[in-house]
């Protein structure tokens, strides 16, 4: 396909002046993009009861699905990142649509508990390529001025795919089976693939990213950047990832999980607003006060675990801290200038991949000799290891701004990667949402083997 403008208009090499009826139908179909992206993530995962039982594994064998997905995410964002930076962006998305297609038909076809897992496997080769070029699209097809606003569309299919997309998907499973629910996704998209091929305006690759040495990453402080973000997702996944069973052992109704999960995500979005207003005026101190507050409300939470009200206030300003942490970290590697900005979102997002998959770990084993009660402790421990090395890496965190000092469009496309994160934080909460399908494994298999001290309430 050619990409000169001057002779395909469809084509689009420089950002518009204007908006197009092509680019509001190439917004559209990102949106879709990434609901359909986060449906594929989250669906196996919130079905772990069903699946398992039908596969004949335990459930704590069929977590294994989300181990390796986020496996898959954390390894390959990087290589693959750098590797098809020069291919089409409309060829490299389609292709993670054809992937998302194909890891849906592998597992909903699955003889076994393997061939599922390799199913995901493929989708997770997927997800490392996808929020990257959905971020990039999202600038390069309306005018600068309003790539923000597009970005900020494009991934409210993010929050679409787990409000919606995840209890359809779970009630077409309860109501005729996960594979029929599994195949039903597949189907949508390799629709959209189809679609996308037809409809997206075309955008050219852009030129090998610079990607540095470790020697570079260390004396421009991006080492300390990514290791400060991975400790902050490992503290805040110790957790997250059982949310659901911590507040239904403070006193919330198991029916209510849901409503209270989406209270606390609207405080993320607070936070993150927050991030929006900082992020160029005062970002190192706007860090060191998120994570210290994330720090102390989790030394605060085994206090007021008694207390249901003060159990959803407490984890309400956590996350409301935490909904400025993703904005902050990326902008912070940015500005290091030791790599390109999609290397630089390549690298936190692998990173961040690998703090979620080491706090929910941790937070497993902390729930074992603790119990939910005075779990938060051990993330509240994490935390102020993060919260050390953004205090003490002044190079990686500058008290003023020397590097790309207000970030650019082009930047934006790397900072929105972030968001990526949540797609790979969601499955990890879709526990939560087993709660309310009957399958809360996570605390009644531990209490069944007594191995569990949870607080009885009379």
């Amino acid at each position: 396909m050619s990409t000169n403008t001057t002779t395909n208009p469809a084509v689009t090499n420089t950002r518009p002046i204007t908006v197009t009826s092509g680019s509001i139908v190439g917004i559209a179909v990102l949106g879709l993009a990434t609901f359909f992206a986060i449906t594929t993530e989250l669906m196996p995962v919130g079905l772990l009861g069903t699946m398992s039982a039908d596969l004949g594994v335990s459930e704590s064998t069929m977590g294994i699905v989300v181990t390796v997905y986020a496996a898959a995410v954390a390894l390959l964002a990087l290589p693959l990142t750098s590797l098809t930076a020069r291919l089409p962006r409309k060829t490299v998305l389609v292709a993670t649509l054809v992937g998302y297609t194909v890891s849906n038909v592998m597992i909903a076809l699955a003889p076994s508990f393997a061939v599922v897992c390799a199913g995901r496997v493929v989708g997770g080769i997927a997800h490392a390529l996808f929020f990257s070029v959905a971020s990039a699209y999202a600038t390069r097809i309306v005018p600068p001025r309003l790539a923000g606003r597009a970005i900020a569309f494009v991934y409210s299919g993010s929050s679409l795919g787990f409000v919606l997309g995840v209890p359809i998907a779970t009630w077409v499973a309860q109501s005729i089976g996960w594979r029929p629910a599994v195949g039903a996704v597949a189907v949508a998209a390799a629709a959209l693939a189809v679609v996308a091929l037809l409809f997206l305006p075309s955008v050219s690759g852009a030129a090998s990213p610079h990607i540095g040495s470790p020697k570079a990453w260390a004396r421009t402080g991006l080492v300390s950047v990514v290791i400060a973000d991975l400790l902050l997702f490992a503290g805040h996944y110790i957790v997250y990832t059982y949310i659901g069973p911590y507040a239904i052992d403070a006193g919330l109704d198991a029916g209510m999980v849901s409503g209270a999960l989406l209270v606390l995500g609207g405080t993320g979005v607070v936070g993150l607003w927050l991030a929006g207003m900082f992020v160029d005026r005062a970002p190192r101190q706007t860090l060191i006060v998120s994570v210290a507050v994330m720090a102390a409300a989790f030394a605060v939470l085994p206090f007021v675990h008694g207390s249901l009200l003060g159990t959803m206030v407490v984890a309400g300003v956590w996350m409301a801290a935490n909904g400025t942490t993703g904005t902050l970290f990326m902008a912070a590697a940015i500005r290091t200038g030791g790599v390109s900005p999609d290397i630089a979102g390549a690298l936190i997002n692998g990173a961040s991949n690998i703090g979620i998959a080491g706090g929910a770990a941790i937070g497993g084993q902390a729930l074992s000799i603790v119990g939910l009660q005075f779990m938060p402790f051990a993330g509240a421990a994490v935390l102020v290891g993060s919260l050390g090395i953004v205090i003490a890496a002044r190079r990686g965190f500058p008290v003023h701004l020397h590097v790309q000092e207000h970030l650019s469009t082009s930047s934006i496309e790397a900072i929105t990667s972030s968001l990526a994160v949540v797609t790979t934080s969601v499955p990890v909460v879709s526990r939560a949402i087993q709660t309310l399908t009957g399958s809360v494994s996570v605390v009644t298999g531990a209490v069944a083997t007594g191995s569990v001290p949870t607080r009885r309430r009379h």
